[in-house]
């Protein structure tokens, strides 16, 4: 019997996201009740937000090379330690620049999950398993961020907006419990079965290399640039979607966020299909004899095409409307997440993963700077001009362009995605 315990890890993966993202997703949420009371301006909050992604940025450089060196299960659990006790500091903050702080502190600690993830799945995983993995693992974010419209609005009414900080934060320390048991790397684990083992291990590194790479080296591979871009271009609309959706659909179509919110909840569940499904069509195209390349990128194209729709959300007459394009744009958008994660694991040795990961999350996070500040500035303009939907539809354009850039710069890039040698 060969063994399947590689998918219990996949499950510890699956809800270290999910929290995660619940966690992040909270501001969003109380975003109207806050700036009631704090008085935030659109840029304010755009400033917050830009905290948390500087922040989570350079916490991913410095978390993927730490992952690198001290492993998975020890850099995984320094990063939920963080970002619990940040999120529930959240509870203390009664300022604009407090609140900042501490989405500091939360991006610095969050940026740990994905070069965790990232680097467990390709010890964890063979090639043509790994994007699927991955898919699952990511569609935590999907699912943390549907949670989140139901239990916040719900602790927000019956506690106040400090206990829906205090009580989300507090999850992470039960995760951390179950991650410290039931985790080792497969050769280590005693519910490895020899038959699993060689499964995992049953496609040989075509780069023998061992030694670590230097940071200096990996930016002048063609391969790490993918992953820049890929991120880069696209991250931003996700950071849209999290944390500027709910604000959209309460101004745009008079939702009320203090109730919970069974559209966001649907959007964000629609989001799981598309991080599932994205990681098995390209297993499913390698199964059918296609490269590993052709099979990422022919897929990621066809993600790529799917967020196009989205600009046709200025037109939604009602919020249905609106979320039946949005989360087309979403899935395609954890779609597109599934595969350009593994694009890392297909290219580079599995030394070198976190690193290369966090190369490129911090890519995006830089985007998830830049963007914020532009979103800031367009819905205050449109505010004064009380036009603010239209606000919105700017934006949404920006969104159904990004992916389709973003693939044209890969395709030249690296037309072929070949593996790292050493």
């Amino acid at each position: 019997m060969k063994g399947n315990y590689r998918w219990v890890v996949v499950a510890l993966l699956f809800f270290a996201t999910t929290i995660n993202y619940l966690d992040r997703q909270v501001i969003g949420l109380l975003k109207p009740t806050l700036e009631k009371e704090l008085n935030w301006s659109e840029t304010d909050y755009s400033f917050i937000v830009m905290c948390f992604t500087a922040s989570y940025a350079i916490g991913l450089l410095a978390f993927g090379k730490v992952i690198d060196k001290i492993g998975s299960k020890m850099g995984y659990a320094i990063s939920i330690v963080i970002w619990s006790i940040a999120a529930m500091a959240h509870a203390l903050a009664k300022t604009t620049f407090g609140f900042g702080a501490a989405r500091a502190a939360l991006g610095a600690g969050e940026a740990g999950n994905f070069p965790a993830a990232i680097k467990t799945v390709a010890e964890w995983f063979p090639k043509r398993e790994r994007a699927l993995a991955t898919g699952i693992f990511n569609s935590g974010a999907n699912i943390g961020a549907m949670v989140a419209p139901i239990m916040v609005p719900w602790i927000l009414g019956a506690y106040g907006w400090e206990e829906a900080f205090l009580i989300t934060g507090a999850i992470g320390f039960i995760w951390l419990a179950l991650w410290w048991v039931f985790y080792e790397i497969p050769a280590k684990h005693k519910s490895v079965t020899p038959e699993e083992l060689a499964h995992i291990q049953n496609e040989e590194e075509e780069n023998t290399q061992v030694a670590p790479i230097a940071w200096s080296k990996l930016f002048g591979y063609r391969q790490t640039w993918v992953f820049i871009v890929g991120k880069f271009f696209t991250d931003p609309i996700w950071w849209f979607f999290l944390f500027w959706l709910p604000s959209y659909f309460s101004t745009t179509f008079a939702l009320d966020l203090k109730k919970p919110s069974l559209h966001l909840a649907i959007l964000f569940t629609c989001t799981s299909i598309g991080s599932i499904g994205g990681g098995y069509i390209s297993g499913w195209l390698m199964k059918k004899g296609w490269p590993v390349y052709k099979a990422r990128k022919y897929s990621m194209f066809f993600f790529a095409l799917c967020a196009v729709p989205i600009i046709g959300a200025r037109w939604a007459t009602d919020i249905w409307q609106a979320v039946f394009l949005i989360s087309i744009a979403a899935s395609a958008h954890q779609a597109w997440s599934a595969n350009i994660f593994t694009t890392v694991s297909d290219m580079f040795p599995k030394h070198a993963v976190s690193s290369v990961v966090g190369i490129g999350g911090l890519a995006g996070s830089l985007g998830g700077v830049i963007f914020p500040y532009i979103i800031g500035v367009i819905l205050d303009s449109y505010k004064a001009d009380q036009a603010l939907s239209a606000g919105y539809n700017v934006i949404f354009v920006a969104c159904g362009c990004a992916y389709l850039f973003a693939w044209l710069l890969i395709h030249f890039i690296s037309p072929k995605m070949e593996a790292v040698k050493s």
